[in-house]
């Protein structure tokens, strides 16, 4: 590890521009509401993560692909202002991706539609390009946003290069068992957590026995997070709660996972212990969420220490 770049996250995953309705509900099919705000910003889990993880003092390099379009010029002027290195292959066949988010007015709950768009044609073999941005990080994070197979390989990537490995299964599908071994940690929430373990996720206890199914499957540990409840940290070693940090009212929850998973991942990348680390995850999206947006949303390492109590 000593070869390493100190404090460094490789990300494979999806830009999507979000296009955001705020509204007291969702119309019924064949209905119009009007709607009381709508706002266009960048987002994408895996590029909400590396935001994330940037705005942490974090050197970051994320691995995506973009058509050659407005939402690619948002994604670039995003990436740039943010300080996040990229290994992005652009195409002219394919648009880039856009997400449809109703976030419900009362609540700042929220159902989110995404169209990967030239992210769903990312192969294993352009990760395979990316191997050394992968092997000198410290932390390599991805999520399921881009095809399975692109994943599985860049964690086999990070695995074989012992790079510390994440993935954030979101949204939940079908995997192949074999990427469950290749992680450290899984980072799902309730929902997801159910798709994969066949479990539900309600309370506590229900996810220590569906924690334990992902240890069965070949998993180090399993984070679940479990949205105003906080996260479970749990493996062989250790099962602890971790509760949410309310920092201030909440506005909007979309980008809350992902403020979690960046700041996880950035802690871990610093050298802080794992249980530690999923803390300051705590922290960093207990302060997302009470701001706007996804990746506007993200906090500076300055705030995020400033709420941060071990």
């Amino acid at each position: 590890m000593a070869d390493k770049q100190a404090g460094a996250v490789a990300i494979l995953g999806v830009f999507v521009a979000d296009v955001a309705f705020r509204a007291s509900r969702q119309p019924k099919m064949g209905e119009t509401l009007i709607g009381s705000e709508f706002t266009l910003g960048p987002g994408g889990k895996g590029s909400n993560q590396a935001v994330a993880a940037a705005r942490l003092c974090i050197d970051v390099t994320f691995i995506s692909k973009l058509g050659k379009d407005a939402f690619a010029d948002l994604a670039l002027d995003t990436w740039r202002a943010e300080g996040v290195r990229t290994a992005v292959t652009q195409v002219d066949d394919d648009y880039t991706g856009a997400a449809y988010i109703f976030i419900e007015d009362n609540t700042g709950e929220n159902a989110i539609i995404v169209c990967p768009g030239a992210a769903m044609t990312i192969s294993a073999d352009l990760v395979e390009n990316e191997r050394d941005a992968i092997s000198n990080a410290d932390v390599f994070i991805t999520q399921l946003e881009q095809p399975v197979a692109a994943a599985q390989r860049g964690l086999g990537i990070a695995r074989n290069a012992g790079t510390a490995t994440i993935l954030n299964p979101a949204p939940a599908g079908p995997v192949d068992d074999a990427i469950f071994p290749l992680c450290d940690f899984v980072t799902p929430n309730e929902s997801e957590t159910e798709g994969l373990t066949g479990l539900p996720v309600t309370n506590v206890d229900e996810a220590r026995k569906a924690a334990d199914v992902f240890l069965e499957m070949g998993v180090g540990t399993a984070l679940i997070t479990l949205g105003e409840a906080g996260a479970l940290f749990h493996n062989r070693e250790v099962s602890e709660h971790i509760p949410a940090y309310r920092v201030a009212p909440v506005v909007e929850t979309t980008g809350a996972g992902d403020a979690f998973n960046g700041g996880f991942a950035a802690a871990l990348a610093r050298g802080i212990e794992p249980l530690e680390a999923a803390r300051f995850g705590c922290a960093v999206a207990g302060i997302s969420v009470t701001r706007p947006g996804t990746a506007p949303s993200m906090p500076t390492l300055q705030e995020a220490e400033k709420v941060f109590r071990p």
